[in-house]
């Protein structure tokens, strides 16, 4: 649609009106014979009703539709045009051509962003300015975050229950093997895999342990501590396929829920007693692995098991 002709200083040339509108043109086209020009947005409405000429009624089609000449497009560069935001206090008259360039900057655009000044330096549009209020707007902000963490937490909480799932149908799996293997000797030839043979056979062969203090568990082992552990683990035959899992289940990020908390660790220490626990050779340490514990809770048990560094209490049975 063209533009207000009150807005214009001095008299209008009546070709730069758009005869459909009224307005001065805006963004003008013209038609290819007749060479009349309408205001782009304008003859794009008419076209969806006619497929002809607004002034003469001739055959015309958007498709058909061109810019106006140069000399048109100066004679409207040069019209000089009041701000649209006169009704605001904006007391400008600028060239129709500088008008989009004046009201990206003019300070009287209720459009226009600002910052809040007064503590949360939220930026919005000028209008909206009188009536923010920053206690209002860090309160939606709180609650939205706190919606969010919730919608997180039951993500995460639903994943960790699917895995909690999976863990305990591969140790229920695993066990169903063992007793056929037990029952059937001739089916031993369903060796598990050499990897899990091999963890088998190392812990075996680790000393049984019995811990008397519990609370002296360190929960986040240093880097030079876990290194030690790590080499200990090694040179007592650990297959170093699993190694790098250990250590990083000797660590409380990596700790199932029983284990998670000071909370939790308080409230289930009776039930670590039921754990079936070797010795890493030479160290304030054990080895609480889940093929050895299958008759602990998921929520007690990593896979492929846990490392338990003391600052004390480890005692070989």
């Amino acid at each position: 649609m063209g533009y207000d002709v009150t807005r214009f200083q001095g008299d209008v040339d009546e070709d730069l009106i758009c005869p459909i509108c009224g307005g001065v043109l805006e963004e003008p086209v013209q038609a290819p014979h007749c060479e009349h020009a309408f205001c782009n947005a304008c003859i794009t409405q008419w076209f969806s009703q006619q497929q002809t000429c607004p002034v003469d009624r001739s055959a015309v089609t958007v498709a058909h539709l061109s810019p106006v000449p140069r000399i048109m497009q100066n004679m409207l560069s040069k019209l000089r045009i009041a701000c649209d935001n006169a009704v605001f206090g904006c007391r400008a008259v600028v060239r129709l051509d500088n008008l989009r360039s004046h009201l990206s900057d003019c300070e009287h655009n209720p459009r226009r962003p600002v910052t809040c000044e007064q503590g949360d330096g939220l930026e919005m549009p000028r209008e909206e300015l009188p009536n923010h209020h920053c206690i209002t707007h860090l309160r939606a902000v709180v609650q939205q975050q706190q919606a969010r963490l919730a919608e997180l937490e039951k993500t995460s909480a639903d994943h960790a229950h699917q895995l909690a799932e999976q863990k305990r149908a591969i140790r229920q799996l695993k066990a169903h093997l063992a007793a056929a293997h037990s029952a059937h000797p001739d089916l031993q030839r369903l060796q598990e895999p050499r990897e899990d043979s091999e963890v088998l056979q190392w812990v075996s062969s680790l000393q049984p342990a019995r811990v008397t203090r519990w609370g002296g568990m360190i929960s986040t082992p240093d880097a030079g501590l876990q290194a030690v552990i790590e080499r200990s683990l090694l040179d007592s035959g650990c297959p170093a396929s699993v190694v790098s899992e250990l250590i990083e289940n000797a660590h409380e990020r990596s700790w199932p829920q029983g284990l998670a908390t000071l909370e939790t660790r308080q409230m289930n220490r009776r039930c670590y007693k039921n754990y079936v626990a070797k010795r890493i050779p030479g160290k304030q340490a054990v080895v609480v692995m889940a093929c050895e514990n299958q008759h602990m809770g998921d929520d007690m048990v990593q896979e492929p098991g846990l490392v338990m560094i003391f600052s004390h209490g480890v005692e070989e049975m």
